[in-house]
């Protein structure tokens, strides 16, 4: 059985662009705890939730298309190897059709059977499936 890699899937009704932008103001949809920069290629940020903390940096940034964020480091505080995303990828993916964009979010090396990913897999599809399409669509999303 292969691995996947954990994915979620939505459309928005906004143009990639606004979508793309939107993704891009992360502690407006995942994390208020936020400090950094997240808009461009090379930008490092952080956010936490108590004594967790996950620092990226942006390999890829192609507005209205395409963005990656590297995991350079980490400390998942209940996991045994507090350092398991480091790494690992998000990635999201933006394609646009009559009046609506879909945004594929892909954590690449977040894969069934490592310990981070029941809890993490519920995390995201919380973030992914309501606090960003809220974001995107009506103003206004849910970050913790």
């Amino acid at each position: 059985m292969d691995q996947k890699d954990y994915q979620a899937s939505i459309a928005v009704q906004a143009d990639a662009k606004k979508a793309f932008n939107d993704v891009c103001h992360v502690s407006d949809w995942w994390a208020k705890n936020f400090t950094g920069a997240s808009q461009k290629l090379n930008d490092v940020f952080t956010v936490r939730f108590g004594e967790t903390f996950v620092t990226f940096r942006l390999t890829e940034a192609v507005p209205g298309k395409k963005v990656v964020w590297l995991v350079t480091d980490c400390n998942l505080h209940w996991l045994k190897d507090k350092k398991e995303w480091r790494g690992t990828s998000v990635v999201f993916e933006f394609s646009e059709t009559a009046g609506e964009t879909r945004i594929r979010m892909t954590h690449r090396g977040l894969v069934p059977g490592i310990e981070c990913f029941p809890d993490c897999k519920k995390g995201w599809d919380g973030f992914i499936k309501e606090s960003l399409p809220n974001l995107v669509n009506m103003g206004k999303g849910m970050p913790e």
